[in-house]
């Protein structure tokens, strides 16, 4: 297809600084650790120490002792902030700076930073109320998987309304499926799908209650 036959593009969404700053913020704290692992400063224990005070413990919902006062409710906020390597890390970013412009674009800032936060409380409980008590669970993917429920909700919503089959986003749904049951057992069951499936709800949720509005 030559150059006047192509079908004209919309115009590409940039990242918004807004989800630059989010982006650093979450990478700055694995830089860190990850300069410790290397003995560049800390000690060999700081990953440990960081895990162990700002992981998500389920059991701390329960009967566990905290570490400090308050531990049980900040861990809702801190565990979105800890990866357990660069990968992780990287591909937390990566969905991160895909899925997020549209939703600025759609919600604004205020709106996408609530989106957001829900998500990771919501990724926080379904953990809490479904994963086991004795591990920690980090990572931003529960804020992510809330960003992934609301654009595909804004989907499912758009089509309806329109008339338009709802195959892309089932097929999308399948996809995500698909790939954390193959991150489960790449990882020997070490993923925390209850932190994926409780930040989808909430995404899918919030952007259902804001097309109603």
């Amino acid at each position: 297809m030559n150059r006047k036959t192509q079908p004209p593009r919309g115009p590409a969404i940039r990242v918004p600084v807004g989800v630059w700053i989010l982006a650093v913020v979450i990478v700055v704290p694995e830089l860190l650790l990850t300069g410790a692992d290397l003995g560049l400063w800390g000690s060999a224990y700081t990953r440990l120490n960081a895990f162990q005070y700002g992981g998500f413990w389920a059991g701390l919902l329960d009967d566990w002792l905290p570490n400090y006062r308050g531990q049980a409710v900040v861990m809702f906020v801190t565990y979105g902030f800890l990866h357990a390597g660069l990968w992780h890390l990287a591909l937390n970013v990566m969905a991160l700076l895909t899925l997020a412009p549209d939703l600025w674009v759609r919600y604004g800032a205020r709106r996408f930073f609530l989106l957001y936060t829900l998500s990771q409380l919501g990724g926080g409980l379904g953990f809490g109320l479904l994963g086991p008590a004795d591990v920690p669970m980090i990572g931003a993917s529960g804020a992510l998987f809330g960003l992934a429920g609301a654009y595909l909700a804004n989907g499912y919503v758009r089509r309806t309304r329109s008339g338009l089959p709802l195959r892309p986003i089932l097929r999308a749904l399948l996809l995500l499926l698909a790939i954390n049951l193959l991150l489960w057992w790449a990882l020997n069951g070490q993923l925390a799908w209850e932190t994926h499936m409780g930040g989808f709800i909430t995404g899918w949720v919030f952007a259902a209650t804001a097309f109603r509005r």
